[in-house]
């Protein structure tokens, strides 16, 4: 399943920085939709307004995952910068894995069995996936599915509704 150690907001002009680490040109590219998504669904995801202003974002992709051929974490890079912004923590439960488009609309990827067998052995008992994935659930060992919940999704409204805790009652405190 994918993931993203550290997404951290400072001053600046409201856009994603090119993202550091040992990434490919296809997993850098999972970044590009999710600050047009996010500022999109604000409102909705409980943001203020001024969120965006003045402020870009870094995103540290630590050396030691299994290098990707394609993409597989845009839904994860989505969910941590609604995290940040909303002041809501992702599920410390919830592994996910799939791309998303500017629409929201959440991609099939590869290699799902080895996702979720890396999730497992990392004591996650929660998989949000891509619907179109679901058939590769077969895939993965009887005891792993017995263990585990799978959530497949087809939007990532849908990923934030399974991988983000309640929103808080106060607004949240963004860091500068």
């Amino acid at each position: 399943m994918a993931g993203c150690n550290r997404v951290r907001p400072r001053p600046a002009s409201g856009v994603m920085l090119p993202a550091r680490g040992p990434l490919t040109a296809a997993v850098a590219g999972c970044l590009a939709p999710s600050p047009s998504y996010v500022r999109a669904h604000a409102g909705e995801l409980g943001i203020a307004r001024d969120a965006f202003e003045d402020r870009e974002w870094h995103v540290h992709v630590p050396a030691g995952a299994i290098p990707k051929d394609g993409p597989s974490a845009g839904i994860t890079m989505t969910t941590a910068l609604a995290s940040l912004l909303s002041g809501r923590p992702v599920r410390h439960t919830v592994g996910m894995t799939g791309e998303v488009t500017l629409q929201g609309r959440v991609l099939p990827i590869g290699g799902l069995k080895q996702k979720v067998l890396a999730a497992h052995a990392a004591g996650l008992t929660d998989a949000v996936l891509p619907e179109r994935n679901r058939g590769d659930i077969d895939d993965v060992p009887e005891h792993v599915r017995d263990e585990m919940t799978f959530h497949p999704v087809m939007t990532i409204g849908e990923v934030l509704d399974q991988a983000l805790e309640s929103a808080p009652a106060t607004a949240p405190a963004i860091p500068v």
